[in-house]
């Protein structure tokens, strides 16, 4: 038998061939610690899922092929904790970042990302500021607090005819701004409306006795919570072990498949009406449904509240991308600004501050311990 020598250099050079991709890191954060864990690890799953579909496509960019790879981090709903994780992906030179989930976080973030030129899509950050802060490079693909709190206020005296209403927040940018929105939108639609109490809270508290009993001398027919359902679900528990009778509104931070976990399912049945930034219909409503049962499929799990709007928020990245012919950030940002991408949660395009144009909102309730669909507003 005889043996060719091949020499050292050309074998590292077909090897080097072989594996020639570029790599493009995407950052992802949500806190996938503390009492929003849940939502954060579907947050997670949702981008895992755009990754590895994305990577299965064998996708190119500029002529040459290219892995997605994500870079995982928690910032446990934390702002201290959201800024540091917001540096170290700057660090890594990650192409682009998705997150986060909290206004809390995404809020100090945001100024991190856009002084190292690296583009921020949010998947669930609702506070006004966030878009109004004049960064080219954040953007978000639900509606804002304007439009959810507003609609929401707007619908507790229009459609629920609640003429007394305690507002609860959190003290969270999200909790405080889905509040101060609300409260707007139901006196702009019905300017008699009393706001018989404005209480607050804390996003780890656990005792609500002081200002429920409070709220319960006010007897108020409609009781909002700006919040998450770590905290909402709770509450709502104590409000019916108190006898305190009225409906329960809030945004998307309650409207969760887990809220009857956390209250009870007695507790939400016929009481709790809420919405997500977000909603499709018609035929959109398919794409929303075929990802639903690949993501059960896929995790074993239900979708629990974000993770079509992280899948999509990956996805349009990458397709900006595509479109540049770069995931150089200065390359495919202008791309990303004026992108139009039909996603699973429906045509995803920006207006001049990064916020989604024509964002809708569904509308939700329970029923039997189930989170039920009532209708979108757009």
């Amino acid at each position: 038998m005889q043996f060719k020598f091949i020499p050292l250099a050309i074998t590292l050079a077909f090897a080097g061939s072989a594996g020639a991709q570029e790599v493009i890191k995407i950052g992802h954060v949500a806190p996938v610690s503390g009492p929003s864990a849940h939502l954060g690890k579907d947050n997670e799953n949702g981008a895992k899922m755009a990754i590895e579909e994305l990577n299965a496509k064998g996708i190119k960019i500029d002529g040459k092929p290219v892995k997605f790879v994500l870079q995982l981090e928690d910032d446990g709903g934390d702002p201290k904790q959201g800024t540091a994780v917001a540096q170290k992906l700057v660090d890594a030179k990650v192409n682009g970042v998705i997150g986060h989930l909290n206004s809390g976080t995404s809020i100090p973030a945001s100024k991190i990302y856009y002084d190292a030129g690296i583009p921020q899509i949010s998947p669930a950050t609702t506070q006004t500021k966030y878009t109004q802060q004049g960064f080219n490079s954040t953007f978000r693909v639900v509606a804002n607090d304007g439009k959810l709190g507003g609609s929401l206020g707007a619908y507790a005296v229009g459609k629920m005819g609640a003429k007394k209403i305690a507002v609860v927040d959190d003290r969270t940018a999200y909790g405080q701004g889905v509040a101060e929105e609300f409260v707007k939108g139901a006196r702009k639609a019905l300017p008699g409306v009393q706001i018989v109490a404005k209480e607050f809270t804390t996003d780890k508290a656990t005792d609500f006795n002081a200002i429920l009993t409070t709220i319960k001398a006010k007897n108020p027919d409609l009781v909002f919570f700006g919040g998450m359902d770590s905290v909402g679900g709770p509450l709502l528990r104590q409000m019916k072990s108190l006898g305190i009778n009225a409906k329960f509104m809030g945004g998307d931070g309650v409207c969760t498949e887990s809220l009857p976990k956390l209250a009870g399912a007695a507790a939400v049945t016929g009481t709790v009406t809420c919405a997500e930034a977000g909603g499709v219909t018609g035929e959109e409503q398919k794409a929303m449904d075929d990802f639903s049962a690949r993501y059960q499929k896929k995790y074993n799990d239900s979708v629990k509240l974000y993770a079509p709007y992280v899948y999509d928020a990956v996805m349009t990245m990458a397709a900006a991308m595509q479109q540049a012919n770069s995931a150089q950030p200065a390359k495919y940002l202008p791309v990303l600004q004026k992108i139009k991408y039909q996603g699973v949660t429906g045509l995803i395009s920006f207006d001049s501050k990064g916020d989604i144009k024509d964002g809708s909102l569904t509308l939700f309730n329970y029923n039997d311990g189930k989170k039920t669909k009532q209708e979108v507003i757009k």
